[in-house]
């Protein structure tokens, strides 16, 4: 097979261009043009050389740059039209989470990957992280028992005045439920081999920042899976910003279960076994780093493995957390999915 090209469309958050350094380095992809259309950006990224901007246009972009790949970083609010935009013109798409911020948006994305056999790849790369891995194989080999409660941590440091601007313009963001709580919703199946079912409530409000009065800071949420485990998420931005992303709370999951506890974190996973005395710190096993796009390459050479990340696993954990964030953003509850 010849190599898949793919072509950039906006890189105005920073995940983009691990996909970008990642196909840099594949022998079964190349890298054939990169367009950003904000004049501002685009002489930010001319100066600092790490990306080989090709065009100011996507549209001229699509027209004059054959393409198999749009790999999609623009702001939250406009992805979700970009991706139609490259789906129609017959391209696979990848992009950083989210993938879009309304479900009207991805109905039409789900369609129309459907009808022209399209891939659709998101970087959601916690899922395949070795704490999750770790978990995954704890939790599927018993170690807990039959799992009845979950809760969950994914606070970020907001970092205002240093994180982009966009976030905070209306109608660029999308709301904190939508920007955060994606990699928690499509890791928690994962580890566990259960299903959200429902969404028995979720609240979003500004908790910190005054500032901005009418963005969302603080979020957190409450769901049910297919046994009646019960689901505690909270996905605000109060982390503080001295700490970064390094903090040892940053994403942490405990998972209760009939014959122990796991608590999942970035720095280890902990396992307290009913019958047992003494915690015990799970070997984290090897993982191999981006996987979400070797998975993604592989669908689209149909060699795709059945425990990678999917198209269709990439649109049902959109389709839910967007589902929550409107729970939110509308005070719905007990919504069924």
């Amino acid at each position: 097979m010849s190599k898949i090209r793919v072509a950039f469309m906006g890189f105005r958050h920073m995940h983009i261009g691990d996909v970008y350094r990642r196909l840099q380095n594949r022998a079964d992809a190349e890298i054939v043009a990169a367009c950003e259309e904000d004049e501002a950006a685009r002489r930010a990224l001319s100066a600092e050389s790490t990306f080989k901007i090709t065009h100011d246009s996507f549209e001229a972009m699509l027209a004059e740059t054959p393409a198999d790949v749009i790999a999609v970083g623009d702001y939250y609010g406009k992805r979700g039209r970009i991706l139609i935009q490259a789906l129609e013109h017959g391209c696979h798409v990848i992009s950083d989470k989210p993938v879009c911020t309304s479900l009207q948006e991805l109905d039409q994305i789900e369609k129309l990957a459907a009808a022209k056999r399209l891939v659709v790849g998101c970087q959601l790369d916690q899922r395949d992280g070795a704490a999750s891995a770790a978990a995954r194989m704890a939790i599927q080999a018993g170690e807990i028992g039959e799992v009845h409660a979950i809760s969950f941590g994914g606070q970020h440091p907001l970092m205002f005045g240093t994180r982009p601007g966009w976030y905070f313009e209306p109608g660029k963001h999308g709301g904190t439920i939508n920007d955060i709580a994606i990699h928690a919703i499509n890791s928690i199946p994962r580890i566990t081999g259960r299903r959200f079912t429902m969404i028995n409530s979720a609240r979003n409000w500004n908790a910190r920042l005054k500032e901005v009065p009418q963005f969302k800071d603080a979020a957190q949420m409450m769901l049910t899976m297919d046994n009646g485990c019960g689901v505690l998420g909270d996905v605000s931005y109060l982390m503080p910003d001295s700490f970064g992303y390094g903090h040892p709370l940053y994403w942490r999951f405990l998972f209760w279960g009939s014959a122990g506890i796991l608590d999942v974190a970035s720095g280890g996973v902990t396992l307290y076994k009913n019958g047992e005395k003494t915690p015990r710190v799970l070997p984290l096993p090897a993982v191999k780093p981006g996987q979400y796009l070797e998975s993604f390459l592989n669908e689209i050479k149909g060699t795709h493995q059945p425990d990678e990340l999917s198209t269709q696993e990439v649109l049902t954990s959109a389709r839910i957390t967007l589902m929550i964030q409107r729970a939110a953003d509308d005070q719905v509850t007990n919504l069924p999915l």
